[in-house]
């Protein structure tokens, strides 16, 4: 029960049209390159672009790294498996993101990726892009804090799936997740309560359970699976 207030692959290839630019990233994420023009079409005279249909795995954890991959269009999961078929999901990444940054050292792919929609991707093989790293250290230093941020989100994480409990860690995540919308806090992705068990590492049962108890207690709203959160939440369940 609540109890209390606020707790903590058909991949068509061509070469890519004259930059344009990448959208823009939440200024927030940890993916965000926050490319400049010029940055961008130092990419683009080393990159192909991908577009790649809903669903597709794009990398497999273990896989050699070959590539690193900034979206263009379309939005991807990053997530881990076992054998049985269970996933978490560690991240979901948007435009102007990017993943496959283990390209630098050469070691297997740390994690898998697939797009939640259909997507378009700048690819740029591991060779070019460490020459570009090479001839723009600017770009290099850049990349190197958007590495430091992504460390720094992933020790969070971790610090979630050890320190709380089930509900903490869903808690933790509606309020990353929440952006303003004319006063009122807003999940703007449409997760489903699976989506939000694979990425909390709960059963859809559980959270079933907490986002019940949520609703039933006035806390949250859900309409056509968007969340709105409309007064602290509990700070146990």
């Amino acid at each position: 029960m609540i109890v209390s207030a606020d707790h903590d692959s058909a991949m068509k290839k061509k070469r890519p049209p004259p930059a344009k630019g990448i959208p823009a990233a939440d200024p927030r994420s940890a993916g965000a390159l926050d490319l400049e023009d010029s940055e961008l079409r130092a990419l683009s005279s080393h990159a192909s672009v991908e577009s790649v249909p809903k669903h597709a795995v794009i990398v497999n954890e273990g896989d050699r790294s070959d590539s690193i991959f900034i979206i263009l269009d379309g939005r991807v999961k990053v997530f881990l498996h076992n054998p049985d078929g269970r996933e978490v999901i560690l991240n979901v990444h948007g435009p102007g993101e990017y993943f496959g940054e283990m390209v630098i050292d050469e070691g297997p792919r740390s994690a898998s990726v697939s797009t939640l929609e259909h997507s378009r991707f700048l690819v740029v093989a591991k060779d070019d892009f460490r020459k570009l790293l090479t001839a723009n250290p600017g770009f290099a230093l850049k990349l190197i804090n958007r590495l430091m941020h992504r460390v720094r989100a992933l020790t969070e994480n971790i610090r979630s799936l050890a320190l709380l409990d089930v509900y903490g860690r869903v808690a933790r995540l509606l309020l990353d997740l929440a952006k303003d919308q004319d006063g009122q806090l807003v999940v703007v992705e449409k997760l489903t309560q699976q989506d939000i068990a694979d990425r909390v590492g709960a059963s859809r049962e559980m959270v079933s359970r907490i986002f019940k108890d949520l609703a039933t207690g006035g806390y949250i709203t859900i309409e056509n699976k968007q969340i709105s959160i409309n007064r602290d939440l509990p700070e146990r369940w």
